[in-house]
Formats: structure tokens, sequence, C-alpha cells
């Protein structure tokens, strides 16, 4: 099975695809690991990509794809894989489909995990990390046990830049412009499933599974 998670950032994709990828047996990739493992393993395209962003640049998604597409020629991706985080707009989706099409290949299901912007910024703005060992909390579902100090290494805990409201809001901002079309690109396709991303990660997990009829 072959499968395409959509979602604003902090809708809890990620949380998902990994929990699918798991209960199917099927990889989850992401391109961020794509890139860390190519880099990391000194492949040309990793050096390719680095390249570009050791220069400040995106990678251009003629080298994404590759990537993309060398990943899921692996032997483990014989029986599906989730993607999460790609495509993230119509050119890199178009690409796909076409890259995907010449080696017999189509996307079973796009799942769009639906979250009002207002929770998204509520949900994101509650989160806590530890600079020091990497450790994650949140104020709401996973509260450290002393306030603003991390159970596992006693350091100050920290609201990163990225969980700030106003950053929230301007990332937001860019994924209504440039990957909410997705959803109706993958509805025009006939393999959209929406999901409702409010409800807790367990019940999410169970519709989902639903959705694609698992």
């Amino acid at each position: 099975m072959k499968i395409i998670m959509l979602g604003a950032p902090g809708a809890g994709k990620g949380t998902q695809a990994k929990k699918i990828a798991d209960r199917l047996q099927i990889p989850h990739i992401s391109t961020g690991d794509i890139f860390r493992a190519n880099i990391k393993n000194g492949t040309e395209l990793g050096k390719e990509a680095k390249s570009y962003m050791d220069a400040g640049n995106l990678v251009p998604d003629s080298v994404t794809l590759r990537l993309v597409m060398d990943r899921i020629a692996k032997e483990d991706c014989q029986n599906g894989y989730v993607f999460d985080g790609f495509p993230r707009t119509i050119p890199q989706a178009e690409a796909l489909e076409e890259a995907l099409r010449a080696i017999g290949q189509k996307i079973d299901f796009a799942v769009d995990i639906e979250v009002p912007d207002e929770n998204i910024v509520h949900r994101m703005g509650g989160r806590r990390a530890c600079l020091a060992c990497g450790a994650t909390y949140h104020t709401v579902y996973a509260a450290p046990k002393k306030e603003g100090v991390c159970d596992r290494c006693g350091a100050a805990l920290m609201l990163r830049e990225d969980d700030r409201p106003e950053t929230v809001k301007k990332r937001l901002d860019v994924y209504h412009e440039q990957t909410q079309p997705l959803i109706d690109f993958y509805q025009d396709r006939g393999c959209l499933k929406r999901a409702d991303g409010t409800k807790g990660v367990e019940e999410v997990f169970l519709q989902i599974l639903e959705l694609i009829g698992v």
C-alpha cells in the first residue's frame, strides 16, 4: 500500500505516518530522513543535495524526486511505503505521479489530517523542549513532573522559536498557499481520505485504518 500523509504543521501527520508504517510493516519515508541518510553515507545524490543546502538554497524538486525514487527502489519498499512531508507542492505531486507511472506504480491513498488553525497554534504553543538531552513535552498533553524542568536530565525546558504562535501562523500561511492545493489534486485523483485530527492520537489512528480499509 502506497500512502501520502497530508496535513498542516502540527496536525500530527508524522506521528500517524509512523504508526501506519508500523502497522502495515512498510517504511515511513520523510525527505528529511532521506537527505540526512544520503549526506551521511556520502552518496552522489547526497553530495548534490548538500551543495544546495550549504549554499543556503532549497534543494530543487528534481533532486528531491531522484532521492525519493532511489529510496522507494529499495527492497523494503516492495510492499509499499508511507510518505511524510512529500510531496509539498503541486509540481512535486505531478512529478511524483509521472515517475511512479513510469515504474508501474501509483499512490493508493492520500490521507489528510484536518485540524483547524487555532487548534494547531494552541497545540504547538504548548510544546516544550530540552535543548540538553532532546526530550520533548507539552504543557497540557505531556507535562513534565516539575514545570519548566526536564524529567530526564533536570535542564530547563524551552519554547522553541518554531513553536511560537507568530512563527506557527507564518508556517500555516505557507502551508495554505503551497501545500493545501494538494488536497484538491488528490481529491481529483479519487484517492483522498479525510481524518479528523482534533481527536486523540489513538482515535485518529483507528479512524485512518478504517479509511484505508485495514
